[in-house]
């Protein structure tokens, strides 16, 4: 038996679409369509055609829909083909009998790894040497073998992994089966929950990576069973993930999934620390993002026994134990915590004041909190405390619309990044380095830096997508584009309330609403409130809901920022109409609710209704970071 080379997605698409217009002439091909449902066929040329035999009677979309029985859906084929190679069920079962009963336990044990796995991960099942199992399985085209920075990794196609699926559970195994996958994932968890924020944490994160999609299926088969052992692991490595790689979409559902079972979890002592990890990343996250506070996870930090705050995780978790405490005590407890001679707790404990202060709309003093922490930070060996550090300082500064402060900061947490060899996490850092050039007037720079990040997007990061369209819909207007630049606003802030509304994706609330006063800002200033007229119709309202929630709730973080550009925005719909005394104590308001000035022009802080002036396009140099622009 050899390896049969599988086809490329292009040469996929096309033997489709020749043998679906072979099979039904009219039929609809959707490009996008096709490509999706080719990427699902493992570059298997019988499952490509006969998959396009199915366009007879189904369109492309109800063939994808229908991949989840591949086998049901994947039978036919010309009649002169051999018996075994009529349907794809018959080539995999050739294949199947022709292992010897090593082979055969070894497939179907491992078909329960979704996302591939490693040798030792085949140990840990298996229970005994693997190698030479896995070599022979190699070498008959049943598994693929890879090179990856977190070292070799197994996978098997689709189509294989599905058919020993059915193998594993006619034998009866597949409970047992499954709870030695459990187990590996709750060893896996509790030896890597901690390296990720330690001092070399470039191997742990790619380690994690490598197998989130096999983290993500313990998870939901743990939840499901209510293990809360092996829910605590998979959070605890899930979400230093996703923090690290700023994926708030996958954290905020992560916090809502795994809340209920580690808030009822008594953990034995071995899994202490890696429930502790868990709780403190979740409502780290929920404290963060502007979410009513995380009362479950808040309850599971309670219940763990105290622990010296030696890690940045300890650290945090006693910050965040106190932090009901220190919003009922105000500033004393904090200023306590944050004056601390243990430099670790110091520096949490200043990162949480950056938030207490911001707002109760007091800026300044969040960004002293912040170069506090900083400083508290700079001598540590963990490197996601300097960056954490550089980021909340650049984060202030930006939303101040002082983006010659901000770039410094940006500048030295790349370098943080570089320093560990970590370069898939800066997607954030070189946003932040787009707004930062926006404001100081480099569109030049902001454009060029925003042509380096959207390749690297990844294709479900609504907030990323529309903050990039929301920038190039301000540098259309820099350029004099006026009407382009308005249309690239109102589509953002249609996509952003369209999916708020539906539920799609937790947490956009504030980005959502700042990018609504931002387009009706944005239109004012050109005379065109018309072209918005239903978002000026619900401000009102927003506003009134905005107000009501931060006079009911003060840790609900999404802050009197964001209702200054509420404010702001009504005020230029009140000096549209003529309604000038309005509108001049409404821009008074959000003056002093320190309204986000993270958009320029159109965010700068001029008078409401008049075109701010418009940025110079520098080109040679940046402005000096002492100097706000």
């Amino acid at each position: 038996m050899y390896a049969l080379p599988q086809l490329s997605l292009p040469a996929m698409v096309e033997l489709f679409t020749q043998r679906a217009r072979a099979a039904r002439p009219g039929v609809e091909l959707p490009a996008d369509t096709v490509a999706d449902l080719c990427r699902h066929l493992d570059g298997l040329p019988l499952a490509v055609e006969l998959a396009a035999a199915r366009v007879r009677v189904m369109t492309v979309a109800e063939i994808a829909g229908h991949l989840t029985d591949r086998f049901g859906l994947l039978r036919g084929g010309p009649r002169d083909a051999p018996t075994r190679h009529r349907t794809l069920h018959a080539v995999v079962d050739w294949s199947w009998n022709l292992l010897d009963p090593a082979g055969q336990v070894a497939l179907r044990t491992l078909s329960v790894f979704p996302g591939g796995f490693t040798a030792d991960a085949a140990r840990h099942l298996l229970r005994g040497e693997v190698l030479g199992t896995l070599e022979d399985l190699v070498d008959q085209s049943l598994l693929k073998v890879a090179d990856t920075r977190s070292g070799a990794r197994f996978t098997m196609l689709e189509t294989v992994r599905e058919f020993c699926a059915a193998q594993l559970a006619a034998t009866g195994e597949d409970d047992k089966v499954a709870a030695g996958f459990l187990a590996w994932a709750r060893d896996f968890g509790l030896a890597h929950h901690e390296a990720a924020f330690g001092p070399d944490p470039l191997a742990t994160v790619d380690s994690i990576r490598a197998e989130r999609d096999n983290l993500m299926q313990a998870l939901h088969q743990a939840t499901a069973r209510a293990d809360g052992a092996t829910v605590a692991a998979m959070t605890a490595a899930l979400a230093s993930l996703w923090l690290i790689e700023s994926d708030y979409a996958r954290m905020m559902a992560l916090t809502t999934e795994t809340g209920w079972v580690l808030s009822h979890y008594r953990p034995e002592p071995d899994f202490v620390e890696v429930t502790r990890t868990a709780a403190a990343l979740c409502t780290a996250f929920v404290f963060s993002a502007g979410q009513p506070p995380a009362v479950r996870s808040l309850a599971t930090l309670g219940r763990l026994p105290t622990a010296p705050p030696d890690t940045l995780i300890r650290a945090l978790a006693a910050v965040l134990r106190a932090l009901p405490e220190l919003l009922a005590a105000g500033a004393a407890r904090l200023h306590e915590l944050c004056e601390s001679d243990q430099p670790l707790l110091a520096g949490v404990a200043n990162a949480a004041a950056t938030y207490v202060w911001e707002y109760q709309g007091e800026p300044e003093r969040a960004l002293a909190a912040a170069e506090r922490m900083l400083a508290s930070f700079q001598d540590q060996p963990t490197p996601w405390a300097r960056l954490l550090a550089h980021g909340r300082i650049a984060d202030l500064h930006l939303q101040a619309g002082r983006g010659g402060m901000a770039l410094p900061h940006l500048e030295a947490a790349m370098r943080v990044l570089d320093s560990v060899g970590i370069r898939n996490e800066t997607l954030g850092v070189r946003l932040g380095m787009v707004l930062a050039n926006l404001q100081v007037g480099d569109v030049d720079a902001a454009e060029r830096q925003l042509a380096l990040v959207e390749p690297d997007q990844p294709d479900d990061a609504v907030e990323v997508r529309t903050f990039n369209s929301a920038v190039r819909a301000e540098i259309l207007l820099v350029r004099g584009r006026v009407e382009a630049g308005l249309r690239m606003w109102r589509r953002v802030a249609g996509l952003l309330r369209e999916t708020v509304d539906r539920g799609g994706v937790p947490g956009l609330d504030g980005w959502t609403l700042e990018v609504e006063a931002a387009t009706v800002i944005s239109h004012a200033h050109h005379g065109r409130l018309d072209l918005v007229a239903p978002l000026t119709a619900a401000l009102p309202d927003r506003l009134s809901t905005m107000l009501t929630t931060l006079t009911a709730n003060r840790t609900y973080l999404m802050g009197f920022p964001i209702g200054g550009a509420l404010l702001l925005a009504l005020a230029t719909v009140e000096l549209d109409r003529g309604a000038v005394a309005s509108g001049v104590r409404l821009t008074a308001l959000a003056e002093r609710f320190h309204f986000i000035r993270g958009f320029r022009p159109t965010m700068s802080p001029t008078t409401p209704g008049r075109p701010p002036s418009r940025p110079t396009r520098r080109r040679t140099r940046k402005p000096s970071p002492r100097t706000p622009p």
